[in-house]
């Protein structure tokens, strides 16, 4: 997958120079000051910033400020490109967060290699964070990985006063698969789940992960009730045309699964523990009518009760 490089200069006769140096290292993003800067940041999440010190309307420690202080953005690591070459400034450039600084006037070999050892840096701590955040056992994400998303996109969608949906999954009668094909088929069930539901959650943003055992978790940015709602159904349907073989479950000769569904647009009081605890009354409601179903539940509710 090709990386992503974003220059923020207010010359652009730099941007120019620097786009020259990387473009057969990079896909190459520009901006001319900082708050675009920020913005393109937000919505591309480059792999490397470019960073100018001296701007005039906010300068790179400005700019170095926020990115760190944003959870989107943080760990994006800076290079600071500065005229400024005594040993105060060098420190001060790393004291304010970027991982390392090139001096003006540019020279592309020494541009294009600090880069190169940036991106190949940011390569292997994005391995390792894939396999930190991976299932090993379905290779979807795993719970840590969830916990992480869910306070992210709760805060996001608090700002943007949108509803963020939650949706609980529970492979119905587990235990009787397990005790009927044996441990070893169980595990070919939970990944044949996993993977069917993985080709549900296709959206930009939207997350399944394993939450536990047979359980299983679904993150679905900006979705109302109503979309909850025929996601869960489908969800349902999906799994059941897939036809998996369960004789000894009381539901049906296949495998089937019960969601409980959950969706709050988060106000200053809410948090994931809400939006979870509103979906897991729903799976229990679901189960106790039967299982093999999809239930929305109440997350005003379960707010009246954490309060």
């Amino acid at each position: 997958m090709e990386s992503t490089i974003l220059i923020i200069d207010d010359n652009p006769d730099t941007i120019r120079l620097m786009s020259a140096m990387l473009r057969e290292q990079a896909r190459v993003l520009f901006a001319t000051n900082g708050m675009a800067g920020l913005e393109i940041a937000r919505a591309q999440r480059p792999q490397l910033i470019l960073l100018d010190l001296q701007m005039k309307s906010m300068d790179g420690f400005a700019v170095c400020e926020r990115i760190m202080a944003d959870p989107d953005l943080r760990h994006c690591p800076v290079i600071f490109v500065t005229a400024s070459s005594g040993v105060e400034s060098e420190i001060a450039c790393l004291d304010a967060g970027a991982v390392d600084f090139i001096t003006k006037p540019l020279s592309g070999p020494v541009v294009q290699a600090r880069v190169r050892t940036h991106l190949r840096l940011q390569a292997a701590l994005a391995s390792l964070d894939t396999l930190a955040h991976k299932d090993g056992l379905t290779g979807l994400h795993n719970r840590r990985y969830f916990d992480e998303q869910i306070a992210l996109e709760v805060a996001r969608h608090r700002r943007q006063g949108a509803a963020l949906g939650v949706a609980l999954v529970d492979v119905d009668h587990f235990k009787l698969y397990n005790d009927h094909y044996g441990h070893q088929m169980g595990d070919e069930c939970l990944r044949a789940v996993a993977q069917a539901l993985a080709q549900c959650t296709r959206r930009p943003g939207e997350l399944v992960a394993r939450y536990g055992g047979e359980e299983f978790v679904v993150l679905l940015p900006n979705s109302c009730g109503n979309n909850m709602q025929r996601y869960g159904a489908w969800l349902c349907q999906h799994m059941a045309e897939l036809q998996l073989p369960h004789a000894a479950s009381p539901v049906a000769p296949h495998v089937t699964i019960s969601v409980g569904l959950c969706s709050l647009a988060p106000d200053m009081d809410d948090t994931p523990a809400r939006l979870l605890e509103a979906a897991d009354k729903a799976l229990y409601e679901a189960k106790r009518a039967g299982r093999n179903r999809a239930t929305l539940g109440d997350a005003e509710s379960a707010k009246c009760r954490a309060d």
